[in-house]
């Protein structure tokens, strides 16, 4: 993975997003990348780039906000990007968002396509199109799973320090941690899945 901090030129359409919502956004990167390359989800570039769409969607309206609890944010996403709804239908979801303080206008012309997703996945997280069944590896997997795990932790640190910024959470300097386990029945030993995976077998198959 490349760092896009340190990426020279001018940053690309989707970098430029993460890190103006880089909160609401932190380790979207990661899972793009876990979805992209996992054959097992079957996540198309057009796919992931709704997915995004829909997350900006959720970080503009929580950087403006305004509350989601009562509103479908994908149904929201399909009226502002045309693909469901009449136009009265989607103008009247605008004006109660600009009401609401959102910019409509602009949010929507950020939103990204499937090209915009390809060129981030492979020029700036030096991914590749995820592997045919045949090509599926232990170590891919490992890859997937530290991905969907660093995204864990990226959201969880986000939504602490959001509490701590609105005052509904008191706690002192402080990292996270998200473990994935396997305990197999039959041994009854626990397992880190990176280190199952590098093994090959549990205690069950040892000589």
């Amino acid at each position: 993975m490349t760092d896009e901090s340190s990426t020279p030129g001018p940053k690309p359409k989707v970098v430029r997003l993460i890190d103006t919502y880089e909160h609401e956004l932190a380790g979207i990167g990661a899972e793009l990348e876990s979805r992209w390359t996992d054959p097992d989800t079957d996540d198309s570039l057009r796919t992931l780039a709704d997915w995004f769409n829909e997350q900006l969607l959720r970080a503009a309206l929580a950087d403006a906000d305004v509350e989601t609890v009562t509103d479908d944010v994908s149904q929201l996403y399909s009226l502002l990007a045309g693909d469901t709804g009449s136009r009265g239908e989607r103008t009247q979801v605008e004006r109660r968002l600009e009401r609401q303080g959102v910019d409509v206008s602009s949010l929507t012309d950020e939103f990204v396509s499937y090209g915009a997703i390809r060129s981030y996945l492979t020029g700036y997280r030096n991914a590749s199109p995820p592997p045919t069944e045949e090509q599926t590896s232990a170590a891919t997997t490992a890859r997937t799973i530290d991905g969907l795990r660093q995204r864990t932790v990226a959201v969880t640190e986000s939504k602490l320090d959001r509490l701590q910024d609105t005052n509904q959470l008191r706690v002192g300097p402080h990292r996270v941690f998200a473990d994935v386990q396997v305990l197999c029945e039959r041994c009854g030993k626990q397992y880190d899945v990176a280190d199952l995976l590098a093994a090959g077998s549990c205690d069950c198959y040892e000589s």
